[in-house]
């Protein structure tokens, strides 16, 4: 019983007996030493091993000052570009292409300045607003009127300054912005964060199978953090981020209500805006007013107004390049191609080579004409651009939010058309038609496997199931209905090609002898031969597949 005691004692104390016996022999050994040395070198000695806890201490402070300053930022310290609402100097007035954002916007403004109000009623401060939308919309800028308008701090910053190697560094960085627009907002009345690409912080969380998270997680909640503290706080902080990532892409507790409560969606301009924004920026340098900005506006369908901006500066150089003192039509318009298509190219083309393209381009450009229910054909060229050995250059002629299947036929049959063109002119076809064939086999792909635009009753989205759980049935069944809609919209390109033989030569000659021909040369020819643009309707619309 006393050796099972003795046993028990040992294994409850066992480590403070190693410890106390560890400590005598790392102490013995030193003095041990030291009494074996004479007297002047153990002085020496006992003299050198006192100052190691004063090394040790001064040691330890430098690496906790060094790592308390690498997690707040390190040599990449936060940077709040803080600038007063004045300072940013951008008002409604200058806020152009984007009516339906700024009238939310307003309506923000409104609620900063009524902030007593509001909470006099009961209602609840607004404290984030994401806005959605295309790259080079007016995000950024929508964001700064906001501060000017209502009159109040403004710090930006980007998500990515957030993300960082080292772990908590980005959650300080948080911190560190919120505690500045706090700050602001006491001495102000308020303060605006302004995040852009937000989604680089905003991105929905991923938890490892191991326990970890990313770096990003942390700082993602940070945030979460301190917008919901932003709720029981007097002072007025208002989160406003900015995306061009689509909704789905955001963490679902970063859109919840008292977080981003408002969502502006910022699209592209409608034909009014862009002709707006065109007269706004047209007056930023000297240009010939018989310019027809109607028609510039109709012609720049799809463009945001970052793209419309860079269009009158390109103008203005090539003007400048040209030795001409104003920039005319014909500078706006070379500008729109430059930037679309590329710059031409001085490369000498053999005279079969130019003879292919011509009769390519050709087929591209009628059936664009004659086929097409939106587009319109603006330029045909065989001169080199880019990769490119010619262009039809063709552009929707009104907005549209929606493509229904007569659109998507017809412009495979438009993609289709320049290997028709070769094979009806020359028996036989060049590798020039590689990239229309992908883009058209994408364009039938879709319809059948994602649209539900097939022959057959077999509706829905085939392209997101996994195709291991598709039976090879089906998936035979959806590509021959792909192939059938390829096979179905050459054969109608073809019999119109060959119908209007004697307009397709008249073009291929006038490409030849000519290079480029624009949109009123374009038109001119067709009316020769009695064709009017349809735009809705024609009789040579290939049958429904």
């Amino acid at each position: 019983m006393l050796w099972r005691k003795l046993k028990l004692f040992w294994w409850n104390h066992w480590v403070k007996f190693v410890v106390v016996a560890w400590t005598f022999f790392i102490f013995w050994i030193p003095f041990a030493a030291l009494g074996s040395i004479d007297s002047y070198q153990r002085s020496y000695m006992v003299a050198w091993l006192s100052t190691m806890g004063l090394q040790a201490t001064i040691s330890a402070v430098i690496f906790v000052v060094l790592y308390s300053w690498v997690l707040q930022g390190g040599l990449q310290k936060l940077k709040k570009r803080q600038i007063k609402g004045e300072g940013v100097n951008i008002k409604w007035t200058d806020v152009i292409g984007m009516e339906g954002a700024k009238l939310e916007a307003k309506e923000i403004v409104e609620l900063i300045k009524d902030r007593a109000r509001v909470k006099k009623i009961g209602g609840n401060i607004i404290r984030g607003m994401l806005m959605m939308g295309p790259p080079g919309c007016g995000k950024t800028y929508l964001a700064k009127a906001i501060a000017t308008e209502a009159g109040i701090p403004f710090i930006s910053m980007s998500g990515s300054e957030f993300v960082e190697v080292f772990v908590g560094v980005g959650a300080s960085r948080v911190r560190q912005l919120f505690q500045k627009a706090r700050r602001l907002a006491y001495a102000d009345g308020g303060c605006i964060i302004f995040i852009d690409e937000i989604d680089a912080v905003g991105r929905k969380r991923v938890f490892s199978a191991f326990g970890g998270t990313e770096e990003t997680n942390s700082t993602q909640n940070q945030l979460l953090a301190e917008m919901d503290g932003l709720s029981d706080k007097d002072e007025n902080v208002i989160v406003i981020g900015a995306t061009n990532a689509a909704q789905e892409t955001m963490d679902e507790a970063l859109l919840r209500p008292g977080r981003f409560d408002r969502k502006i969606y910022v699209d592209k301009p409608d034909l009014e805006e862009r002709e707006a924004l065109f007269r706004y920026y047209l007056t930023k340098i000297k240009y010939d007013e018989s310019i027809d900005i109607g028609r510039l506006a109709r012609k720049a369908v799809t463009k945001s107004p970052a793209d419309i901006a860079n269009i009158t500066k390109e103008a203005a150089l090539i003007a400048t390049r040209s030795k001409n003192d104003l920039v005319t039509m014909e500078h706006i318009s070379e500008a729109m191609e430059r930037i679309d298509l590329g710059l031409k190219r001085n490369r000498k083309v053999s005279e079969k080579e130019m003879r292919i393209t011509a009769y390519h381009e050709t087929g591209h450009l009628i059936v664009t004409y004659l086929l097409h229910p939106t587009d319109d054909v603006f330029k045909a060229s065989i001169i080199p651009r880019g990769p490119a050995g010619g262009v039809t250059y063709s552009l929707p002629a009104n907005d549209e939010m929606f493509r229904n299947k007569d659109w998507f036929i017809a412009e495979i049959g438009v993609l289709l058309a320049g290997y028709v063109a070769e094979k009806v002119k020359f028996g036989v076809t060049s590798s020039g038609v590689s990239s229309d064939f992908q883009h058209a086999m994408r364009l039938a792909h879709t319809m059948v496997w994602r649209l539900g635009m097939g022959q057959s009753e077999s509706l829905g989205d085939y392209a997101s199931i996994p195709s291991e759980q598709l039976s090879g049935s089906v998936k035979d069944k959806l590509n021959a209905e792909t192939h059938d809609i390829i096979q179905a919209a050459m054969k109608s390109v073809e019999e119109l090609l060959k119908k209007e033989n004697v307009i397709f030569e008249r073009f291929a000659t006038e490409l030849l002898k000519r290079q480029e021909l624009d949109y009123d040369d374009i038109e001119a020819i067709f009316k020769e031969y009695g064709k009017s643009n349809p735009r809705v309707t024609s009789k040579y619309l290939p049958p429904k597949a």
